[in-house]
């Protein structure tokens, strides 16, 4: 009988071929439908990855949960049951795939980050928006997991009106990047403008615009970050706090980058885009293993000091230098 933990190895040991035959193929016993039958079988959750994860992170007030979507490439997949087609930001583009929505706690900028919850993105079946996933999420931080962190990071995405308002009325601080055409008021002689109409003198560069959003009932500070490729960011939060300059804010939208590492990790060492399974519990059940076998993978790095790919392609590396000395196939 196959168990989470075997599944779990497998992804772990497994390097291009994650399939169910692959698995029973190198397996003493084991068959094809034993597997499928595992991942139709079993019901895991995003709370056991909160479960694994919560003794290895070092939360506190200066913490930080960052927030992304990410979509699992399933374009070949055409009978695949939480497919769907929706926009990859790694494809530039639609995609036909699984969506996730991410919460990664981070202890700062370079330090450690994990995965702490997870929803699968797939309104057809729930009819909930990558906001509501959101806001569930965002509610059980405080109600399921205790978080002491007090900052959340986001973009553009999740910077809805009502989704600032839990965050500010829940006694969080944000910090999220804004499109250009949001409008926003200076004064009331002035109204409500849009981002790239507003002018920015040397000091409002350096420690923010304080304005109010449209339809948002209180104050927020705006930054303009230009970068070297002349791309503009609009950065906005809710801490009016005078030591929050372009410095911190600059800071904080650079941490979140930290959820692109997890997200990359994720798709690279896991196997989470090549399960073939149709039925839609199969692959929830395969990627809640993933989101188990990259903590593995994190966990076994820290305790060596080296890197989560390090020790993901050791195991190739062990095993072509026992070709060398002992190959399988002799040189004629």
């Amino acid at each position: 009988m196959l168990h989470k933990q075997d599944y779990i190895s497998y992804l772990l040991s497994a390097q291009t071929n994650y399939t169910c035959t692959e698995l029973a193929n190198h397996r003493a016993n084991l068959s094809h439908d034993a597997v499928s039958d595992f991942l139709r079988r079993e019901r895991f959750t995003p709370s056991q990855l909160w479960e694994i994860v919560r003794p290895h992170i070092e939360d506190d007030k200066d913490a930080a949960i960052i927030v992304d979507d990410s979509v699992q490439n399933k374009q070949y997949s055409r009978f695949i049951e939480l497919v769907k087609c929706q926009y990859s930001g790694n494809e530039h583009g639609t995609v036909r795939g699984i969506g996730l929505v991410n919460f990664v706690h981070s202890a700062g900028n370079d330090e450690d980050f994990w995965p702490i919850d997870y929803r699968i993105y797939h309104p057809d079946t729930d009819g909930k928006t990558k906001n509501d996933h959101f806001q569930e999420m965002f509610k059980r931080l405080a109600t399921h997991k205790n978080i002491q962190a007090r900052t959340i990071l986001f973009d553009s995405w999740y910077s809805s009106m009502d989704n600032l308002k839990l965050i500010h009325r829940s006694g969080w601080t944000f910090f999220t990047t804004l499109k250009s055409n949001r409008m926003v008021s200076v004064s009331r002689d002035i109204g409500y403008q849009h981002l790239d109409e507003l002018d920015f003198d040397e000091q409002t560069w350096a420690k923010g615009l304080t304005v109010k959003l449209k339809k948002i009932p209180f104050q927020v500070k705006l930054f303009k970050i230009v970068a070297l490729d002349g791309r503009i960011d609009w950065i906005v939060t809710n801490d009016l706090d005078q030591h929050v300059n372009r410095f911190v804010a600059e800071l904080k939208n650079d941490n979140r980058w930290q959820v692109e590492d997890f997200h990359r990790g994720f798709k690279q060492l896991t196997g989470s885009e090549r399960c073939q399974c149709r039925k839609a519990r199969s692959q929830r059940n395969h990627l809640a293993c993933c989101y188990h076998a990259w903590v593995s993978l994190k966990v076994r790095a820290k305790q060596l000091g080296t890197t989560i790919y390090q020790i993901k392609y050791k195991q190739l590396s062990d095993y072509l230098v026992n070709q060398l000395y002992y190959p399988t196939i002799p040189a004629l």
